[in-house]
């Protein structure tokens, strides 16, 4: 999760309080100003005392933070946001089992060179779920190795027929916790879990 607080905004001639979210990959304004503002498309990113001000497609946004809020932020805008890999816990020579097929690019990609067939040698389990019987065999194969968090990854959106809530419910019943999630690219989404 991100950063919050509730803020004076000024973006041009538009003022007033808001929401203010600063996510891994946008910054959100909810209330009397509102936008959705890409971290990749802002520049000129400053702090003039108490104001973080910056710039997106050529629109200033001054937030009135406070000295040590605002420098904070900008810091945060600065650092670019943590890979897929990162966000699995795939860094540092950590190996996952797969369960089913990677059929997405951006998860080919976070797990290449660190999949193995043994789950004696993963520090983790992926679990691509497409449907009740793929969640039961995951879990079957979990079993296995209760110890090992379960990476759940899975459709999301309207109209997904298999999602969230259901896996969620299911693993819970099952006494498994979600603990952390994850985009994985415009189409699929993770959540980990452990007993």
């Amino acid at each position: 999760m991100g950063r919050e607080a509730s803020v004076y905004v000024e973006v041009g001639r538009e003022v007033g309080e808001a929401r203010a979210l600063l996510e891994s990959s946008e910054l959100i304004l909810r209330g009397e100003v509102r936008r959705r503002l890409p971290k990749a498309s802002m520049e000129d990113v400053s702090v003039d005392g108490d104001l973080l001000r910056l710039r997106v497609a050529g629109e200033t946004i001054t937030l009135h933070l406070g000295a040590k809020l605002a420098q904070s932020w900008a810091s945060a805008i600065a650092k670019p946001p943590p890979s897929l890999r990162a966000k699995l816990g795939l860094g540092n020579g950590a190996r996952a089992l797969l369960v089913g097929e990677i059929a997405d690019g951006a998860l080919a990609e976070a797990t290449e060179g660190l999949l193995v067939t043994d789950g004696a040698m993963a520090q983790m389990m992926i679990a691509v779920i497409d449907s009740p019987s793929d969640l039961v065999n995951a879990q079957r194969i979990h079993a296995g190795f209760p110890g090992m968090p379960l990476w759940t990854v899975y459709a999301k959106g309207r109209g997904v027929a298999f999602g969230e809530a259901a896996i969620r419910a299911m693993l819970r019943e099952a006494g498994f916790r979600d603990t952390k999630s994850c985009a994985v690219s415009d189409r699929l989404t993770a959540t980990r879990y452990s007993l």
